[in-house]
């Protein structure tokens, strides 16, 4: 299998960067009005920025919409250098820093709490690809990883990558790919120093320590060695950020005369590659997010003719892997929660199935080994791993769990031929725990549990999966988080009444949001909260179904359910209304500015990390990064009139009215290719201009990281540790608050 190293995410945060008082400048005569120097003014002092009013509306379908914030949008983007847009950011940011400067003890607090759950000098599990034994460590202190690799006959430890080497003079820093060649010799790996997700790729020859010349510029996505360790498969991506090729680099030509495997001119679908399980093919899929289409090409010769396995049919998604010489394909052609199915390579679209499409289990993926093969899904919601044999389709082994509610899945299987399997298992009590399967034996060996240097005991907490009924009758599941004390904490505290409570959820594309553990959460947890997660629709946590429910024209289903979710809880007796907080990021951030604009009274505190809240507009404008691709899922309101209409009445930009809100922090980051930085912007800069309430707004824009908010595992906490700090602040619980 392809020899990938680990280069998981950093967790979500919010966005942070200071700004000089001589950088300060106010936007217009409006702003220059009310925008003082943060160095100058304390927190009473300082009051928010007021954006210009600028006349500028457009009309679609009949339909006229006034946008005069639309100034905020450079368009020169993806340069920003507009001094007015900058001046305004500049002031946001100024204010952000006077209005919490008050909270800064109690951030750096919270900052220390969370760092003292975290074990500084941690390291992944080793595991055996090849030759080698590959794994990754933090050592104490530092804000990113170092690679490693050891001989599994023995011999000391090689250094792969530093990250923190690559990361020095940089503000921003993510490892994308990184990809080992078959034969270990060579290292190709890509890096982003802005944020922005175009990364440039290297390749270092692990014999002699050196990079070689190649340098593949502006690529998005993995690196795949073929043609016999001599060539890399990638993917290019346009001005526009989207990958709609296959290129192909043979190592020590110029990139000038890479060869172009497959190119697809649907602006709205994208491109990309790998490699069968036993390495023998290389896989080129394509597809936006309902339909795909995928061709086969030998690893060993990969300008060969491809081979079609199907061609696309809207509504159709397939994935496929190839094992000796035969094809295996997971689709939802003829059941909503997927079968999968095996074909012959010579009649690639005629599938038969192996296991049916059910209503109650939901076939989310597989994996192919030399033995057997594993299929991984949900039942009821719950995440299933079952061990499956060639010979009798009916053998089904499944992996069983000890808690009723849980998140577990395969993890990094790089090996075609094994006798275990490496699982990752966690639950909202549980922290993150690995596991090595014994195929045989049908035993658990726990190799890793995540360690909580300042302690932690499970046992005075206790979870719960509720089910809420949602204005339409539907069946909402709700995974809770709380101290068994919890009414001693809140006691304590002064609180009367059930205390506050946290909601989070996402609500899009299908990605369901698992009950798992978090370190960080203790925080709020530790104080009274409770933690919940709402599984709305628009992810797929109970099924397909489940995320269709939530898009297009039943994207409304997605807010419902997180209002009335929120609703239930406080009719159980969990919280009380003005007592949720609620955070949300992306497509999450949208769920924020709709439920604020439904229910804004049940709120005390409300996040938006990076929101999709100018959504007509964005989906509108099709020179923009992903929003061609986006039309499956939100609909498309340049051809659809209906489409528009649906849009514009929930879009939180255009239905923000005058009305008392709750008290909000909003992040953006100014490199953002998925959410642009001028969406949060917009919207606060109309918040400011009809909320009726004296509520506290915040609008904070990294100026020099992207999506993910600022990189570097401790930047980020503090990022958290700031937004905690905000939220307790709010709901009157940091110590010597002055209030909202």
């Amino acid at each position: 299998m392809l020899r990938l190293i680990s280069t998981s995410a950093l967790a979500f945060g919010l966005a942070a960067t200071t700004f000089a008082p001589a950088a300060m400048a106010a936007t217009s005569e409006d702003s220059a009005k009310v925008t003082k120097s943060a160095a100058a003014a304390t927190a009473g002092e300082i009051k928010p920025p007021v954006a210009a009013k600028r006349p500028h509306s457009y009309t679609v379908h009949g339909i006229t919409v006034e946008d005069p914030y639309d100034w905020l949008y450079d368009k020169s983007y993806p340069t920003v250098d507009d001094k007015d847009v900058l001046d305004h950011l500049k002031a946001e940011n100024a204010y952000f820093e006077a209005k919490m400067e008050g909270q800064k003890a109690l951030t750096e607090a919270l900052f220390k709490e969370m760092r003292a759950r975290i074990k500084e000098d941690d390291s992944t599990v080793p595991q055996k690809d090849g030759d080698y034994l590959y794994w990754s460590e933090f050592e104490e202190g530092a804000q990113y990883r170092k690679h490693y690799r050891k001989p599994v006959a023995g011999g000391e430890r090689e250094l792969l990558i530093d990250e923190n080497a690559m990361a020095e003079g940089h503000e921003y820093f993510s490892l994308g790919a990184a990809s080992v060649s078959q034969n270990g010799r060579f290292l190709a790996y890509s890096t982003d120093t802005t944020g922005g997700e175009r990364y440039t790729a290297r390749i270092k020859d692990l014999q002699t320590g050196e990079l070689l010349p190649d340098v593949i510029e502006n690529l998005r996505g993995g690196l795949v060695w073929v043609a016999n360790d001599t060539a890399l498969v990638y993917g290019p991506s346009t001005e526009e950020w989207r990958t709609l090729e296959a290129k192909l680099h043979v190592i020590g030509t110029p990139t000038a005369s890479d060869v172009t495997l497959y190119k697809e001119e649907d602006q709205s679908f994208g491109v990309g590659s790998g490699l069968s399980a036993q390495e023998d093919w290389l896989i080129i899929s394509t597809g936006d997010n309902e339909t795909s289409e995928v061709r086969l090409v030998p690893a060993a010769n990969p300008t060969a003719k491809p081979i079609l396995v199907k061609a696309r049919q809207k509504g159709v998604e397939y994935g496929v892997d190839i094992r000796d010489g035969e094809l295996w394909v997971w689709t939802n052609d003829d059941h909503i929660n997927f079968r999968l199915a095996k074909a012959k390579l010579e009649t690639p679209g005629d599938w038969q199935t192996v296991i049916a499409g059910s209503d109650e289990f939901y076939l989310t993926g597989f994996e192919l080994f030399k033995d057997f093969y594993v299929t991984e899904g949900r039942l009821n919601g719950l995440d299933q791993i079952q061990l499956r044999s060639y010979a009798d389709a009916g053998k089904i082994t499944p992996i069983t769990f000890p808690e009723a509610s849980y998140t577990a899945g395969l993890s990094n299987n790089p090996e075609y031929d094994v006798n275990t399997l490496r699982l990752s298992y966690q639950s909202m009590v549980t922290p993150g725990t690995v596991y090595d399967y014994d195929i045989k034996t049908a035993k658990l060996t726990t190799l890793k549990t995540q360690e909580i240097p300042s302690g932690y005991d499970p046992g005075l907490y206790t979870t719960e999966r509720l089910t809420i009924q949602a204005r339409d009758g539907t069946m909402v599941p709700v995974s809770l988080l709380m101290r068994k004390d919890r009414a001693e904490i809140l006691k304590k505290a002064g609180i009367k009444g059930p205390g506050p409570l946290h909601l989070y959820a996402y609500g899009a594309y299908g990605y369901a949001i698992p009950p798992g553990f978090s370190t960080s959460r203790l925080s709020l947890v530790d104080r009274g909260f409770a933690y919940a997660i709402a599984h709305i629709r628009g992810g797929d946590d109970l099924g397909r179904r489940w995320y269709l429910q939530g898009k297009l024209f039943e994207r409304m289903n997605t807010f419902n359910d997180f209002v009335d979710a929120g609703r239930g809880l406080i009719a159980k007796g969990y919280t009380a209304e003005g007592m949720v907080t609620a955070s949300g990021g992306s497509a999450g951030g949208e769920l924020m500015g709709a439920v604020i604009n439904q229910d804004p009274a049940q709120y005390g505190a409300v996040v938006a990390h990076v929101p999709f809240v100018d959504v007509v507009n964005t989906m509108l404008n099709e020179k923009l990064p992903l929003t061609p691709g986006e039309w499956q899922e939100w609909g498309n309101p340049i051809t659809d009139k209906a489409a528009f209409a649906y849009m514009l009445s929930y879009s939180p930009y255009d239905q923000a009215v005058a009305k008392a809100y709750p008290p909000m922090l909003v992040t953006a980051g100014l490199n953002d290719p998925r959410v642009t930085y001028w969406e949060p912007a917009k919207w606060v800069a109309k918040l400011r201009e009809v909320k009726t309430d004296d509520n506290l707004l915040l609008l904070k824009t990294n100026m020099g990281a992207g999506h993910g908010g600022q990189s570097g595992r401790w930047n980020s906490l503090k990022e958290t540790a700031e937004e905690f700090a905000f939220i307790l602040w709010q709901m009157g619980m940091a110590p010597k608050s002055e209030g909202k």
